[in-house]
C-alpha cells in the first residue's frame, strides 16, 4: 500500500513537470506565430550583422598575433603587445622542463581563444620587466587586462601542484580571472585568487594617455 502512493506521488510529479514543458513550448511556438515577415527579416539582419561584427572583429585579433603563441624578442615589444590587445597571458619563462609544459597548453589555448593573445618572453632577459611585475617563480603567467596586470598563475600550485595537469585545467584557471571566455564560465566564480594587486605595465608615469585602448 505504501508503494503505491509513492508510485502515485512520482506520477503527479512527473506528469506536472510533464505539462509545465508542454505549456512553455507551446508559448515558444504562438510568439513564433505572431511573428510576421518584417520582424522574421528584422531577425535576420540583426543576427547577420551580428556575424559580420564577429568576423571584423575576429580578423582584428588575428592582425594583432591573435591564434599564435609567440615570442616576445624584447621588453619594449611587450609593451607594444600590451597596449595593442584588451586581453594577453604572458608567460615568464626560463629554459627548463615546467616551463615547456606550460608552452605546450599555452600553444593549445592560443588557437582556441582568439579573444585573447598569448605570449612568451624570457624573464632572464627583461629585467626590468621581472622586477617591476615581481616575478619570482618561473613559469609564472602575468594575466593582462587593458595595459594592467589582473592576476598570476605562479608555478603549478593552482594547477593541482603537478606537471601532469590537462589543458582544460589550464583553461578553467584562466577563465576564473576572465582573461579568456569559455562556455563554462558563468559556473566558475569571477573572483580572483589571492586578491593581486594589480600592477600597471606602462614604461612610466609619464606614458602617453592613449596607451590604452
Amino acid at each position: 500500500m505504501e508503494n503505491s502512493k509513492i508510485q502515485e506521488v512520482i506520477e503527479k510529479q512527473v506528469l506536472t513537470v510533464a505539462k509545465a514543458v508542454e505549456e512553455a513550448i507551446d508559448d515558444e511556438i504562438a510568439a513564433l506565430d505572431r511573428l510576421d515577415v518584417d520582424d522574421i527579416e528584422a531577425l535576420r539582419e540583426r543576427r547577420l550583422l551580428q556575424m559580420k561584427k564577429m568576423a571584423e572583429k575576429k580578423q582584428r585579433w588575428i592582425s594583432l598575433g591573435h591564434g599564435d603563441y609567440t615570442e616576445i624578442p624584447s621588453e619594449k615589444d611587450f609593451f607594444t603587445a600590451v597596449k595593442t590587445s584588451d586581453r594577453v597571458v604572458c608567460h615568464f619563462y626560463r629554459e627548463n622542463w615546467p616551463c615547456k609544459v606550460m608552452d605546450k597548453h599555452l600553444s593549445i589555448l592560443s588557437k582556441q581563444h582568439l579573444e585573447t593573445r598569448f605570449v612568451k618572453i624570457q624573464a632572464e632577459k627583461s629585467p626590468f620587466l621581472a622586477e617591476r611585475l615581481k616575478i619570482v617563480v618561473l613559469p609564472t603567467l602575468a594575466l593582462i587586462k587593458n595595459a594592467k596586470v589582473d592576476d598570476y598563475v605562479v608555478g603549478f600550485d593552482q594547477l593541482g601542484g603537478t606537471d601532469e595537469f590537462s589543458t582544460e585545467e589550464l583553461e578553467e584557471r584562466l577563465a576564473k580571472s576572465k582573461i579568456i571566455i569559455f562556455e563554462g564560465e558563468s559556473s566558475l566564480g569571477s573572483s580572483k585568487h589571492g586578491g593581486q594587486t594589480r600592477r600597471s605595465v606602462r614604461q612610466s608615469s609619464t606614458a602617453d594617455s592613449d596607451d590604452s585602448d
